[in-house]
């Protein structure tokens, strides 16, 4: 009879887990990863518990199946809450694997003991302990749970002496529940409200996720002759060279010069996760169809629909009639953005960065950009193509998760092109797995916008009249430490210099690293155009 352990490496292989992401200690993780050797599934060493949750959680984004970690007592479970975290504000399927002692030494022992369960308890969806008897039931429950709307992370408590236990395996029912079709008097209700609008408007968010969606969005706006608009994570439902694609939407003033102009918001999958902190400006009506109800009221909804978005907006394309939109205003408003967003600068300006990269990138690169002053630049000029190939953390936001990030990207689309955009700051929080991306031998590209400091920060203390401080720093060299790690690396400060090195790194077949020393003073009008000039502190 096989192990509990071996049952659980078994049944994530059943439910498609493409790869098992962790630091080790011992106790069930030893247990855990051995049976997982024993069956096939891939164990990925990370040098970081966060970053290697961020890694299992853009897996299951990127496959549409659970992404999986695990991690050991006390630190380990502490230190993979970022992670997790991620998984839970971005919408990733996430199993999450942590370590306890068993039960007899409970009662005495205290050393690196921290209650998983209170510890994560706000981050994920659920927890659930392994137990001999229900071990089955207890994966496909977590399973389901993971994968059901909004998607997120759950957490699995398995014991050392657990883990060694005999159980029974049997094939896992983990599929959810189908969305149910809207009813049919709400979807004539939504069509005779589009009907009734002259300039309508469509927001795409990260509810939409694969092809089907991005043909159906596609097909829907085209015969509506609508303008669309996607949030940071949803770049590339619809091709951002398309005449109706108009853009990012968060919330900001930026996209206000359009969006004013709509008398009808059709928002799809738009989860409120992605939008800044700001009240929603705008009186018109709003109309949502996604897989779930909306979780909160931070934007006003009138009608609702709620089933598989690719199917509800088929249905309503049948009854459409184009819109009132005048495609050169449409055009115009995009150059006006792209012409709002290039702030001159004495040195190599950020803009021109993500213009030139852009102009040289294969089209169908992954690209996976860091929080930080260079997000804004990338998200809003970076002309993604095709869904889920523009990676970001949009709703927790946190730094330090592209290059993760692009290693998940790389182990799930072997031999295309991965582009890691990062700071300064956020590659440091990660620096340990560059030799993760040595030891799998993924080609990445990993530019750095590098201004020795955080920038963003910078920008926020000058508008409020601050001075800078406590947001410098020096060095790294870090062509030095890159190649300290036998990754090929280019120190860049022109825009010669950036195209001649790029495609010189992209010629590699191996990890590459561009040292960009980019002027940041740029970056203050930038924020501002986009987000508008904040009020006093």
């Amino acid at each position: 009879m096989p192990t509990i352990a071996a049952v659980v490496a078994r049944g994530l292989l059943e439910v498609g887990v493409a790869k098992l992401f962790g630091v080790p200690g011992g106790g069930s993780n030893l247990e855990l990863i051995e049976a997982a050797r024993r069956d096939g599934l891939d164990f990925v060493l990370a040098h970081q518990e966060s970053a290697a949750a961020i890694m299992a959680a853009v897996t299951g984004e990127l496959t549409g199946r659970p992404g999986a970690c695990l991690a050991t007592l006390g630190p380990g479970v502490a230190s993979s809450a970022n992670g997790i975290a991620y998984a839970s504000l971005d919408r990733a399927p996430l199993l999450a694997f942590t370590d306890r002692y068993p039960e007899p030494l409970l009662a005495f022992t205290s050393h690196q003991r921290v209650d998983p369960v209170a510890l994560l308890g706000s981050l994920v969806k659920g927890s659930r302990v392994l137990r001999p008897g229900a071990v089955s039931a207890t994966l496909e429950a977590a399973v389901r749970l993971a994968l059901s709307e909004p998607r997120g992370p759950v957490h699995l408590d398995l014991a050392a002496d657990v883990a060694t236990a005999e159980a029974e395996a049997r094939p896992l029912a983990w599929q959810p529940a189908p969305a149910s079709a809207p009813a049919a008097d709400a979807a004539e209700a939504v069509a005779r409200l589009l009907g009734e609008a002259r300039r309508p408007a469509l927001l795409a968010a990260l509810g939409l996720r694969d092809d089907a969606d991005a043909r159906a969005l596609v097909a829907f706006a085209e015969a509506l002759g609508a303008p669309v608009f996607t949030t940071y994570k949803a770049k590339g439902l619809i091709p951002e060279d398309h005449p109706l694609a108009c853009g990012v939407v968060t919330g900001a003033p930026l996209e206000e010069a359009l969006l004013a102009e709509a008398d009808c918001l059709l928002a799809i999958g738009f989860d409120p996760v992605e939008l800044i902190p700001r009240p929603w400006p705008y009186r018109v009506p709003v109309v949502r169809i996604d897989r779930a109800p909306l979780p909160t009221a931070a934007y006003p909804v009138v009608a609702e629909l709620v089933g598989e978005p690719a199917e509800i907006l088929e249905g309503l394309r049948r009854e459409l009639k184009g819109s009132a939109w005048d495609p050169a205003a449409l055009a115009g408003y995009r150059d006006e953005v792209r012409a709002r967003l290039t702030a001159p600068a004495e040195g190599l300006a950020p803009h021109r960065v993500v213009e030139t990269l852009e102009a040289l990138a294969p089209p169908e690169a992954t690209v996976t950009v860091d929080a930080g002053a260079h997000m804004f630049p990338l998200a809003h000029l970076w002309r993604a193509h095709r869904p889920r190939r523009f990676l970001i953390s949009n709703g927790l936001a946190t730094m330090g998760f592209s290059l993760p990030a692009a290693i998940a990207a790389g182990l799930c689309r072997p031999g295309a092109p991965v582009l890691c955009f990062t700071g300064d700051g956020g590659l440091m929080l990660v620096v340990a797995e560059l030799e993760t991306v040595v030891r799998l031998g993924l080609p990445l590209v990993i530019s750095v916008f590098n201004d020795q400091g955080l920038a963003l920060i910078r920008t926020k203390q000058a508008q409020r009249g601050f001075s800078p401080y406590g947001v410098d720093y020096r060095g790294p060299d870090l062509g030095a430490l890159a190649r300290s790690f036998g990754i090929e690396a280019f120190t860049v400060t022109t825009e010669r210099e950036l195209a001649e090195d790029f495609r010189a790194a992209l010629a590699l077949g191996a990890p590459a690293l561009l040292d960009i020393r980019i002027d940041p003073s740029g970056y203050r009008r930038v924020l501002e155009t986009i987000r508008g000039v904040p009020g006093p502190a």
